[in-house]
């Protein structure tokens, strides 16, 4: 897959709690919504390609939530959060927990911009506060942004 035709950008600003990407993909925004949010198709792109994923929740509703597993040999990364406002193929808006550092919640929002058969995926995590924003930075999150937005498009690619 060419990914450098759609890249990925990831803008994390110094001085502030959030993270912004953007991507385009060649799918309507109803086939980037479906495969974000069924949950046989979630397990298949989301993280870094070296993990596998286990869905032990998954409520894609308004007032919805969610958890789910990331795996490597016995290595585990779980993550958990509720879905606040579901709107199909325009906006999801969620929290999102990584239970290996509690309390520190981000409010995450994904929005789904028509581009005329095409979309442009706009999402953005506001994390608690800068350092936190910044210690997420450092864990290596943006490596699976990016394979996870890579395997999206591969997905996406391949449905069609």
């Amino acid at each position: 897959m060419n990914t450098t035709q759609n890249p990925t950008t990831i803008s994390a600003q110094p001085g502030t709690p959030f993270i912004d990407v953007v991507r385009e993909f060649d799918a309507t925004p109803a086939q980037v919504f479906r495969a974000q949010t069924d949950p046989e198709l979630v397990v298949q792109w989301l993280g870094p390609r070296d993990l596998t994923m286990r869905l032990e929740q998954w409520d894609v509703r308004s007032g919805g939530s969610y958890r789910y597993i990331h795996s490597r040999g016995t290595d585990e990364f779980a993550f958990h959060g509720i879905f606040h406002t579901v709107t199909p193929n325009e906006l999801v808006i969620q929290t999102f927990e990584f239970e290996g550092v509690p309390g520190q919640v981000a409010l995450d929002t994904a929005k789904y911009e028509d581009l005329g058969g095409r979309t442009r995926l706009r999402t953005r995590s506001v994390f608690p506060s800068v350092e936190a924003r910044d210690a997420a930075v450092e864990t290596g999150m943006t490596g699976g942004i990016l394979d996870s937005m890579d395997r999206l498009a591969e997905l996406l690619a391949g449905s069609k």
